[in-house]
């Protein structure tokens, strides 16, 4: 072959992959807030692994072993005092902090919610020393007190701090809504002195639905997959939405025609799709439930 030819294809493809890159890395933000660690002093069962950097590919994050949140808080003239803490999805082997972390989290932002984007530890991680149960549920709850304490420094109504996860993460933030505590008024710790109760819970395709149940007095919830997702979403959320049906507790749900697993949020997808609209329809149930006052009077930020 002819050497000028190959060495412009050569070039073409060096340029595809140089404008490829940021394209993939899009959904993170930069600079990215300061992540505020749930155990400053080291997580139970990871003080001897906390100071191991985490890895990232991309917009994937693995070997987390000080578990923390990464706050995205509105302006004084937009803040609601709503907040909700982001669990991003992965199959507990990774976390994808792009489409299901950070970029919902701007958007919470923009939106006058305070968001909270959560890394919790992996179970199914090769080689992993955690369990689902033990450590990344500990961290989903301690990721709802620390905010809970901290209400009053951010200027958030305790009563309105709600969580909301992803495909694996959607099984933290249902999990949480299940089970939880008032916290430990005897504690040392003013952290765990707040209740790890949501206010309110989003599951957006989450896993495992045939584990989730639902009794009187849990907090309302969201629902949201894709009519193309796997059985146990596609089909198991919609039975999950009876269970709270009838035990009276208030749910909203959304099976989207046309989408699949893992839509996510993705800012250079808004607005092609009704579920890649899906935080809109997230924002008017929170309303409609009283959980945030309507600021949208005043114009988001883009």
């Amino acid at each position: 072959m002819n050497p000028s030819l190959l060495a412009s294809i050569a070039l073409c493809a060096l340029t595809v992959s140089l404008l490829a890159t940021p394209l993939a890395r899009a959904e993170f933000p930069d600079p990215l807030p300061k992540a505020i660690l749930l155990w400053p002093s080291g997580a139970p069962g990871s003080e001897s692994r906390q100071h191991e950097p985490e890895h990232r590919e991309g917009d994937n994050i693995t070997n987390v072993h000080a578990p923390s949140i990464t706050p995205f808080l509105p302006d004084a003239d937009q803040a609601t005092g709503t907040a909700v803490i982001i669990c991003p999805g992965g199959g507990h082997a990774k976390l994808c902090l792009g489409h299901e972390g950070y970029s919902l989290g701007e958007w919470m932002r923009d939106h006058g919610i305070a968001a909270f984007v959560l890394k919790y530890r992996l179970s199914k991680e090769p080689d992993s020393p955690y369990t689902l149960e033990d450590h990344a549920m500990a961290d989903a709850r301690r990721a709802i007190r620390t905010v809970r304490s901290r209400a009053a420094e951010w200027h958030l109504n305790p009563e309105r701090i709600g969580i909301i996860g992803f495909s694996a993460g959607g099984e933290l933030a249902a999990y949480s809504a299940m089970e939880s505590d008032l916290g430990k008024v005897d504690s040392l710790d003013p952290v765990e002195r707040a209740s790890c109760r949501p206010d309110f819970q989003g599951l957006i395709y989450p896993g495992k639905s045939s584990t989730f149940s639902a009794k009187a007095g849990m907090p309302p919830v969201f629902i949201a997959c894709g009519y193309g997702d796997r059985p146990d979403i596609s089909e198991g959320m919609a039975s999950v939405y009876l269970q709270y049906k009838a035990a009276g507790v208030k749910a909203e749900l959304h099976i989207f025609a046309n989408a699949k697993h893992g839509f996510g949020y993705r800012k250079s997808a808004a607005s092609t799709s009704a579920a890649s609209r899906w935080p809109d329809r997230f924002y008017e149930w929170l309303v409609d439930s009283q959980l945030l006052d309507d600021k949208s009077q005043t114009t988001p930020k883009e």
